[in-house]
Order: C-alpha cells, then sequence, then structure tokens
C-alpha cells in the first residue's frame, strides 16, 4: 500500500477529509518514509488510494508544506523537509563559520562579487558616512556542508579596512580582519527581521523556487568605540533555517 496499512478516512464524523488526511501523511512521513532524496506518493496517487478530489489532497499537502514538514521540487515532486538548522543569529553575535561549526556543519563560503563603490544614501546614513563616501561591497553565498543557506550582500567602510579586498575572503573570518585592520573589537550588532519572498535571482542561488519564503534581515555591526563598521543584508532559505529568540522580563 502507499501509505501503509489500516489507513482510511471517516466520512462520518465532522473533522474535514483534507485534516484527516494531513494526520495520516503526517504519520506516514514519521514513521514509514524517511528517505529526503525521494519524494512521496503523487496528489493523483493519494486521491486514487483514498477516493477523494485532488484539490481536498492538496489542501493537506500544502499545509504540512507550510508548517515544514513537506517541501515541493518544481519538475520533481513532494519531499520530506531536512530538519531545519537552528541558529543563534539573534542571540550572540559571531561569524557564521563558527555557529555552523558549532552546529556540527562544514561552512563554505563562495564569493560572487567584491568591489569598492560610492554609498547612496542609505547605506551612507546606516553607516554613519557622507553620501558618496568609498566602500567595499561584498556579494557572498553560504553554505553549511555544501548546502547553500544564505545569500548576503555587505558594505563596509573603505576607511575603517582599506586592505580587506586582499585578503582570501572565502577563508577568513570576516570579522577577524576588520578588527586586525581597524585595532578594535567588534562589539554589538542591531537586526531587524522580515519574511518576504525569493526573487528569481537568489531562489537560483538558494536553490529553492522563485516565490518561497525566505527570512531577510538588516544588520548594523559596530566596533567597541561605537563606529559602524558592517551593513548587511542577508536572505535565509526558509526551509533550512529557524532562529531562536530569548526574551527576559524586567523584574523590579
Amino acid at each position: 500500500m502507499l501509505l501503509g496499512e489500516n489507513k482510511s478516512l471517516n466520512r462520518n464524523i465532522p473533522i474535514p477529509l483534507y485534516y484527516q488526511l494531513k494526520m495520516i501523511l503526517l504519520d506516514y512521513i514519521k514513521e514509514e518514509h524517511h528517505d529526503v532524496e525521494q519524494p512521496i506518493p503523487t496528489e493523483v496517487e493519494i486521491s486514487e488510494y483514498f477516493g477523494i478530489s485532488r484539490p481536498t489532497v492538496r489542501q493537506a499537502i500544502n499545509e504540512l508544506v507550510v508548517e515544514g514538514y513537506l517541501r515541493r521540487v518544481k519538475a520533481k515532486g513532494t519531499f520530506i523537509s531536512k530538519p531545519k538548522i537552528t541558529q543563534d543569529f539573534l542571540l550572540t553575535l559571531d561569524s557564521f563559520n563558527n555557529e555552523m561549526r558549532k552546529k556540527g556543519f562544514v561552512p563554505s563560503t563562495k564569493i560572487l562579487q567584491k568591489e569598492i563603490i560610492k554609498c547612496d544614501e542609505k547605506v551612507a546614513d546606516t553607516l554613519k558616512l557622507e553620501t558618496g563616501a568609498d566602500v567595499i561591497k561584498l556579494t557572498r553565498l553560504r553554505f553549511a556542508d555544501n548546502e547553500p543557506i544564505v545569500f548576503v550582500i555587505t558594505y563596509i567602510p573603505y576607511k575603517i579596512c582599506p586592505a580587506l579586498l586582499e585578503h582570501d575572503l572565502e577563508n577568513e573570518s570576516l570579522y577577524e580582519i576588520i578588527e586586525k585592520e581597524s585595532g578594535k573589537l567588534i562589539s554589538n550588532a542591531v537586526r531587524s527581521l522580515e519574511c518576504i519572498i525569493a526573487g528569481e535571482y537568489e531562489a537560483k542561488l538558494l536553490n529553492i523556487e522563485k516565490g518561497a519564503p525566505v527570512q531577510y534581515f538588516e544588520s548594523i555591526v559596530s566596533l567597541e568605540d561605537g563606529t559602524p563598521v558592517e551593513y548587511s543584508l542577508a536572505k535565509y532559505r526558509s526551509d533550512r533555517s529557524k532562529f531562536t529568540f530569548e526574551l527576559k522580563r524586567h523584574l523590579r
């Protein structure tokens, strides 16, 4: 049988058929179908197996996709989602490489572009520079175990770190370079988080579908004297990343 034995839908109870199917599918992917490289049965197969309409099957699958249990791959089928990487990006100020290593992954970086440009008003205001000042722009794709996880564009004041482009930015720590070049420690960051959809370019880079949800961060990192030293725009794959928040109540 496609979905194991003794699995059926009960049309005599008030629970919707799509929801009953959703629970059956959830048990199936947790207990029987463990291969993330093999698709689950198709909508047509599930529809015929249970004698229900394809829209009903699609609704059940859609909810499991939204909840992160399944993922659709265009022209290939529907697959079990890999476990998400729980990241402390919002709790601690650490490099991507260090965090991935702590989680048991092998990190790597691909430099897509590196250049010195004149900053626009937005970047200038964020980094407390004059509009048109020189900044170093880095465009990077970062991986965990050779899987693309985040696409990030970073702006760094040229005057802070003029020798940055001479370094091996695929293998050296950006924060360590900045601290060495500036002679000051990096001390804090302010980050904002939004959920957006992937455009065609980043979808291709991150190996996800165009329009898929991504977690979008804007980060401003400062040195110990308060000088902004990094402005980054990062887009993380939502199907592979989960971020932890820690809230503390202020007690009187």
